[in-house]
Parts: structure tokens; sequence; C-alpha cells
């Protein structure tokens, strides 16, 4: 949702999970295959337009798609360490590099939001010439993403308790990384804390960015939602018009307490680092 609101403001594109175009638009062995305005990706007038232009010549779209995918299997969030001190030699980094400069060619935009969540990647973008990388760290309860996770959607796989939270630690650890490496141009935000006041975390953005904005959040909270180019995600990226930002709290409820219970104990050194409650309830004071 971030990248959807950041999308609206003049001169910043959200492309969504980056990451996935290949995997999931080109080769269709991913979970979600449709862009954010509906298309599948090579139909799609954006999206077709930026492989191409990235594709080397001579080589199918799906076989420079395969090569992609098998580079970034180098570059996975436990890789974050290594790619910081010196990434793996393939063609990943020139890939993603020439695919930002053909997204900001098509787009027209000087801001890209890239919401793959992969920390390596990020530890990528201050070594790519022309390109100023600046980081997010957005964390989330992890007794929520553990909630998240167990339910069975239609645009992703499932996890289990365990898998989710040790998934939540690295990426979480991982991300800490990069913030430490890049600390002048990186913020860290709860989600929480953004869909209780999405407005003010909307500037904190801009503020990072140096970008005047305007900043398209309404002093109630919500936002109008046009049509964004985004791969894969969540849903919300398939929303439009007049959007209220808010909090998914529904695993208060419907999380049971046994599972809950082993979320937090599995979570605690991160979830008192961030502060979050060892309990269920969430206050603003």
């Amino acid at each position: 949702m971030l990248g959807n609101v950041l999308a609206e403001v003049p001169g910043i594109v959200h492309v969504g999970e980056l990451r996935f175009l290949w995997r999931n638009g080109v080769l269709g062995t991913g979970s979600n295959a449709r862009c954010g305005c509906g298309e599948n990706h090579r139909k799609c007038p954006f999206w077709s337009e930026v492989l191409e232009e990235v594709r080397p010549a001579g080589l199918s779209l799906e076989r420079h798609a395969a090569e992609v995918v098998a580079w970034q299997e180098q570059y996975r969030t436990r890789h974050t360490w290594r790619v910081l001190r010196a990434p793996p030699r393939n063609g990943w980094p020139e890939t993603l590099a020439a695919t930002y400069r053909a997204i900001a060619r098509v787009s027209g935009a000087e801001v890209i939001v890239d919401g793959s969540k992969y920390a390596s990647d990020a530890a990528l973008l201050s070594r790519m010439p022309g390109i100023e990388g600046r980081y997010v760290h957005l964390i989330r309860d992890p007794r929520a993403a553990a909630w998240s996770w167990a339910r069975n959607k239609d645009y992703t796989g499932q996890r289990s308790l365990l898998d989710s939270t040790l998934h939540w630690t690295g990426f979480n650890l991982a991300a800490e990384a990069v913030g430490r490496a890049h600390r002048e141009d990186s913020l860290h935000m709860l989600y929480e804390a953004v869909a209780g006041s999405p407005r003010a975390a909307v500037d904190a953005v801009l503020d990072l960015l140096g970008h005047g904005g305007p900043n398209p959040v309404g002093a109630d909270g919500t936002v109008e939602l046009g049509g964004n180019h985004t791969v894969t995600g969540n849903p919300n990226r398939f929303g439009r018009g007049r959007t209220a930002i808010e909090e998914d709290r529904r695993w208060r409820t419907a999380m049971p307490g046994p599972r809950r219970a082993a979320t937090t104990l599995l979570s605690l050194p991160l979830l008192h680092r961030y502060g979050y409650p060892k309990g269920t309830t969430w206050t603003w004071d």
C-alpha cells in the first residue's frame, strides 16, 4: 500500500516486486502473472517495452528470463552480508540496473519504488552508476505476518509458523544490515505506525527522497488511487478510487492463542527491539 500511495506523487513510479518480473511475468512459474493494470506482463504495454529494452540481442525473452532467475539464486536474503562486501559476479546486477534505467525512460519518473523485499538487491544499489539508492525498512508485527502467511491465498504460497517467523527474522536482520551501511539514506518504519498516521509516514519518505510532493494522503487518511504497473504483490494493487489506509487487525482475534504465543517466543529479540508488546494489545501512547 505504501508504494501504491507514493505512486500518486508526480515523478514517482511504483513497480511492485520487480524481482519477480522474469519468474512470474515471463516464465509464468510464479504465483501471480498479472500486472497491476490487469494485463499479463508480456501484454502490458509498459512491461513489454521494458522487457524488450533489457533483453540482450539474440536471446528470446524466455531464455533471458531463465538466466535472470538463475543469477538471482546468488542474491537471496541470506546473501545480503556477502553482497554488501563483494557481490557475486554474474549478470544480475547489470540486468537490475538496466531495468531501472528502462523503467525510468518508459515511465518518465525520477523516482522508482521497488517493493521486492530482498535486502540483497537493496545492497546492490550503491554499486550502480547513475542510480541513487534510498532505503525504507518497513516492519510488521511478526504475529500478523505469521497469520497472513498461514492463510490460503491465490497470489502467494503458504508458510508454516516456524518458517514464516524465521523468514521474518532473517529479512529484518538483512534489512538492518543494509540500513547500517547507508544510515543517512535509510528510514525504518513500523507498518502499524504507517497505517495509523499515513500522511506523516508519506511525508517522512518524501523527505528521505528530497522530493517536494505533494502528499496525496488526505487529512482523513484516504488517498485517491489511479492505475499502476506493479509486478505481483498484494491484491490491493488492483484497487482504484478513494481508498482508506487502515491496519489489517484481523489477526488479533483470528490467530489462535497457542500460535500467537509460539510466534512471540520465536521472535522475542527483534520483537522487543522494534518496540512491539509481548501481548497482543497495541496502543498509540
